[in-house]
């Protein structure tokens, strides 16, 4: 899947979050948004997710066979997401809550070797509410890399991880996004190290 900003612009009443951004996000890429606290790297990621209206410009999504692009409203069916603002649904276990996105979007590995993979199995049938902040971080990385979407969307990964933590976020990144657009929204260098471009978003004001 490939996503083409053409003109691209986002702004809150008066202010100008960004804009004129022309810029093509190739398939099976990798690439980052960097830019200081506040200055639009997550209000952008969210655009492109559909999550946010742009108020200039269009963005397009095309396949890689085809030269069609995808309706927006059907945008969902080819993203995963990622972020810190993004809420689990605290009342289920971590089995619960695979098998609730399973039913909405299939995984590509059975619950249990996910479960595994993110090294949560001590705590699968335990509810997520008593989970630690890096814990829930595990699962909220779990339903993204391992959901078929052609694009995989992350904001500040590793937020709340430890450094064990963090080496899993990477052996994710190098073992489970070779068919994947990734876009990353971050500060951190070892969030994006393995990033094919870096988009600076304060060039875009």
């Amino acid at each position: 899947m490939q996503i083409t900003l053409n003109n691209t612009g986002k702004r809150y009443n008066r202010e100008w979050i960004f804009r004129h951004i022309d810029y093509t996000f190739s398939a099976t890429k990798k690439y980052a948004i960097t830019g200081a606290n506040g200055s639009g790297k997550s209000t952008l990621l969210q655009v492109i997710a559909g999550a946010t209206l742009h108020n200039e410009g269009t963005i397009s999504f095309t396949p890689i066979n085809n030269s069609t692009p995808v309706v927006p409203e059907n945008m969902y069916k080819h993203i995963s997401i990622a972020a810190p603002y993004l809420e689990l649904i605290e009342e289920m276990t971590a089995e619960e809550f695979l098998q609730f996105h399973h039913a909405l979007k299939p995984l590509q590995l059975s619950i249990a070797q996910i479960i595994q993979t993110v090294q949560l199995q001590a705590a699968a049938h335990k509810q997520i509410r008593y989970y630690s902040s890096g814990m829930k971080q595990r699962l909220k990385l779990a339903q993204a890399f391992f959901s078929p979407s052609q694009i995989l969307l992350l904001d500040e990964p590793t937020t709340n991880l430890d450094a064990a933590g963090i080496k899993l976020y990477q052996h994710l990144m190098t073992n489970h996004t070779q068919q994947k657009l990734v876009i990353i929204s971050s500060n951190d260098v070892q969030e994006y190290e393995c990033c094919d471009a870096v988009i600076a978003i304060g060039d875009y004001k």
